[in-house]
């Protein structure tokens, strides 16, 4: 590591690394949505079929999320994070060529895994490559390129496929996913926290989560088709609750359990992954109904939705680094309040939206709930953490992760049934534009009351400062720097 703990500064490549690993995920996620028309219509293929392209990535890398963070902290975090661009660079290279929408799905699998490993591992490896003080400002950073890819991702896919077809957005990965493995086989050091012993990875509570998890998004995503209250929703629903429930038997009697559910009985840990659950429903109603009020409430066409929408996500990048540096010196419980309750204003804001609000207002909206997610995420995730012992922060990178994915899952359910309650049909095509207005105004009202319970939820947590850890590389020494509050 080049970068000495002396300075009180982070490790610059292995930060850079990351970075450039968490915008290849990011970006990839939201620049294939852009483009799914044009996928389809190339591959004539039919909508129900097309539309796995983003599902199967999206679903293979929430249920394995946390089986790679466990075995990060057994094999080494440095390790896997290499091997997951292993598999995520020679899939996109597969996706770019892919002769049928079939093949392309199976790419997009092995996508999703290697997504998994690269996702899981990496706060793990910003927490052994940062000094204690800066550890704040370091996730602000990596949020702030997480938001920067979703930023990028619409108008760069539009951008590309217009000028050189469809599959080169797949290719794009190439280039950025090679310089974030090279920056980390160089500057990223062994781990100082692996077992004495190699202890066995717990493959039954791997696969009970995944069937569990699985089902879980089954019934979210059908839901709304085959009608939340029908006996096929409840049954899944009920069949993804044992499998939990089998779950955390398991997990409550392994000798080497895949996730250690005493974390858990940290009120701080406990608490900041409830809140992350509350801000992700509330991010997924924003990026689920604002395209449908702009669209089909308002008329827009799709390119000047998406300008209107980047608001949200400028705001995010720019403001995430400074909320890690604010965090790093005052504590994360009170950034991370403040966030959510400014989340939770710009949500009530948006729900005042009519047929007739200037298109500059709708933007400051947006800009005020990005802010607040902004403010909200790092302080968290960083108290999230924090809280974790040495040898857990791997399986605490894949519960943050997860809590993302089925908070986003949970606030796409929760706006969509909404949505299909207020318009009084399974679709929205052809209904009138008031329909839509009111249904987007429920949902931002819903949306604003639960990020309120969540300012409350947040505010109840502990603050307490963090023993400083090994560094990554145990030949650096550890300099006492300024404590750091989480």
């Amino acid at each position: 590591m080049t970068e000495k703990h002396e300075k009180g500064t982070f490790g610059i490549p292995a930060l850079l690394s990351v970075g450039l690993g968490t915008l290849m995920s990011a970006l990839d996620a939201s620049v294939v949505n852009t483009v799914l028309p044009v996928i389809r219509e190339a591959f004539h293929a039919p909508i129900g079929t097309i539309q796995w392209v983003v599902t199967t990535y999206l679903l293979v890398m929430g249920g394995l999320l946390l089986t790679f963070g466990r075995l990060g902290d057994l094999r080494g975090h440095k390790r896997l994070y290499l091997s997951g661009f292993g598999v995520f660079l020679p899939a996109s290279a597969l996706c770019g060529v892919a002769p049928t929408a079939e093949t392309l799905i199976a790419a997009r699998v092995l996508q999703g895994v290697g997504a998994a490993i690269i996702v899981s591992n990496a706060p793990a490896i910003l927490i052994g490559s940062v000094h204690p003080s800066r550890l704040g400002q370091a996730l602000g950073l990596q949020a702030a390129m997480t938001s920067l890819g979703l930023a990028l991702g619409p108008s760069m896919g539009g951008w590309l496929t217009d000028m050189f077809g469809w599959r080169v957005i797949f290719f794009i990965n190439l280039p950025i996913g090679a310089a974030a493995f090279l920056l980390a086989f160089r500057h990223i050091a062994e781990d100082g926290h692996l077992p004495s012993r190699k202890e066995p990875f717990d493959g039954i509570g791997a696969a009970l989560f995944l069937g569990a998890f699985f089902a879980l998004q089954f019934a979210l995503g059908r839901g709304e088709a085959w009608g939340w209250g029908s006996a096929a929703t409840v049954g899944v629903f009920a069949g993804s609750a044992a499998l939990g429930y089998l779950f955390v038997r398991r997990e409550s009697a392994a000798r080497s359990p895949m996730v250690d559910l005493s974390l858990f009985g940290s009120r701080l840990f406990s608490i900041a992954v409830g809140s992350a659950l509350v801000n992700y429903v509330c991010v997924a109603s924003i990026l689920f109904l604002v395209p449908f009020y702009l669209i089909q409430g308002r008329g827009l066409s799709a390119s000047k939705a998406g300008i209107v929408m980047t608001a949200q996500f400028l705001a995010m990048s720019l403001t995430a680094p400074v909320s890690g540096m604010i965090s790093d010196r005052v504590g994360s419980r009170a950034p991370a309040t403040a966030g959510m309750a400014i989340m939770a204003g710009g949500l009530f804001l948006l729900s005042a939206m009519g047929g007739g609000t200037p298109l500059y207002l709708v933007m400051i909206s947006l800009t005020v709930t990005g802010v607040g997610v902004a403010i909200f995420v790092t302080p968290n995730n960083s108290a999230m953490l924090g809280a974790a012992p040495a040898g857990r922060k791997g399986i605490a990178s894949g519960i943050l992760a997860t809590s993302r994915l089925l908070g986003m899952a949970t606030g796409v359910g929760i706006a969509g049934a909404i949505l299909v309650a207020v318009v009084g049909g399974r679709t929205t095509h052809g209904l009138p534009a008031d329909r839509i207005l009111r249904a987007v105004h429920i949902g931002f009202l819903a949306a604003g009351m639960i990020a309120s319970a969540g300012v409350v939820l947040t505010a109840s947590r502990g603050e307490r400062t963090i023993p400083e850890p090994t560094p990554r590389n145990p030949s650096l020494p550890s300099i006492p720097g300024p404590s750091s509050k989480t």
